[in-house]
């Protein structure tokens, strides 16, 4: 067993969420699946360096952050013409044989102790179909946490020759809640045939959240999965995008961003596994740390035995304001396939001094010209972002932080 499972999680606390919600037998039945696998799972494996493991998630507190029977949020959900974008308990009823047949089915409930447990407590959540041939722009999500901890999930379905463009703001409500709290969210993406998918997140949760965030994308033939993220807030943040190019002449982007401050935490993951003919996967993310914040960047491009003709790229930038921060980077090639071309980069390093002294030789104050550089260093990502709202919200928190 990796981890204590907290007194208040059993087998009737989970069954008491799921009979809340009147849900069919086999989601009651997955839910204590992964109950039962908590005993067996491990924790999302992180970087580790001699004598240190940069991040630690088996020593959170869980039995005071997760509270199952005390979970309340309050989101928003805008649709688009053509598509569906219904809470879970409205999508279980009225699309139940669509739910069934796709949930669980691009990210396993029992990949880690995390995914487990927040398949067993899941209270909110959103699901999302667009029908064939159908072009959805601007969907949106807004989500406020109102409680010491909150499970979500998100199933993204799109069928054949659709479309998505779906817009994610996670933050805390007005509603006042003491200590440290929790907040997991699991996105699952099936795209069909020539279908095109972005899925934008902007986390801004209080730094007192302990967030842990899991999105996985299946591409199928000729279709396109984009992922854009990006971290503002919450004291510590473990953040996998991943997506897998199983069909043929598929694609994806993974775009991120992230800023930490004070004692700020971020682990972030990006892989992809390239599995079908001629796929592309484009890895590019750019953070900046500040006092005494800490970043983990782990990307992997993983190229399969049968995927020929395959492009893969990916670039990690880290820029530190401080001594005191930290920064520690790991990009990582695994080729099966010798008809490959592939990259990968990571730097690390603090704002250049040729820049910033020819900034101050003409008059620009010091802490403006900090500011201008930082701002200039997230370009080339924010330049990746193809919603202009999600694009100006970054850049105002970034702006924010600056000040």
């Amino acid at each position: 067993m990796s981890t204590q499972l907290p007194a208040s999680i059993s087998e009737e606390t989970v069954t008491e969420i799921s009979a809340e919600r009147d849900e069919p037998d086999w989601l009651r039945q997955t839910r204590l699946d992964a109950l039962s696998a908590l005993e067996e799972l491990e924790m999302p494996s992180v970087i580790e360096t001699p004598g240190r493991r940069w991040t630690n998630l088996e020593g959170l507190d869980y039995e005071s952050i997760v509270d199952p029977l005390d979970q309340r949020d309050e989101t928003e959900r805008v649709s688009a013409e053509g598509a569906e974008v219904l809470d879970f308990e409205t999508a279980l009823d009225e699309h139940g044989d669509l739910v069934e047949e796709h949930f669980g089915s691009v990210t396993d409930p029992e990949t880690n102790y995390l995914t487990a447990l927040s398949t067993a407590l899941f209270t909110t959540g959103t699901v999302i179909y667009v029908p064939e041939g159908v072009d959805a722009e601007d969907v949106k999500i807004r989500a406020e946490m109102n409680s010491t901890s909150l499970f979500s999930h998100t199933l993204v379905v799109t069928e054949d020759n659709a479309s998505a463009t779906i817009l994610e703001r996670i933050s805390n409500g007005d509603t006042a809640v003491d200590g440290d709290r929790y907040f997991s969210n699991i996105v699952e993406v099936a795209s069909g045939e020539n279908s095109y998918v972005q899925y934008g997140t902007l986390q801004n949760l209080d730094e007192d959240v302990y967030n842990f965030t899991l999105k996985r994308g299946d591409a199928d033939t000729y279709s396109t999965i984009s992922w854009i993220e990006g971290n503002i807030g919450s004291r510590l943040t473990r953040s996998d995008i991943e997506t897998e190019l199983n069909g043929d002449s598929s694609e994806t982007k993974i775009v991120g961003a992230f800023f930490g401050h004070d004692h700020q935490h971020l682990d972030i993951n990006a892989r992809v596994w390239h599995n079908g003919e001629h796929t592309t996967a484009d890895l590019v993310t750019r953070g900046v740390l500040d006092d005494e914040a800490r970043s983990v960047y782990e990307g992997v491009q993983d190229v399969g035995r049968d995927a020929w003709d395959t492009s893969s790229y990916q670039r990690e930038n880290t820029l530190m304001l401080s001594d005191e921060s930290e920064a520690d980077a790991s990009p990582k090639l695994i080729i099966h396939n010798h008809d490959t071309e592939a990259s990968h980069s990571a730097t690390v390093g603090q704002v250049d001094a040729e820049d910033l002294f020819y900034m101050t030789s003409r008059s620009i104050p010091e802490n403006t010209a900090r500011n201008m550089l930082v701002e200039g260093f997230f370009v080339p990502v924010l330049e990746e972002v193809e919603v202009d709202e999600l694009r100006e919200d970054i850049d105002d928190l970034i702006v924010a932080r600056l000040d």
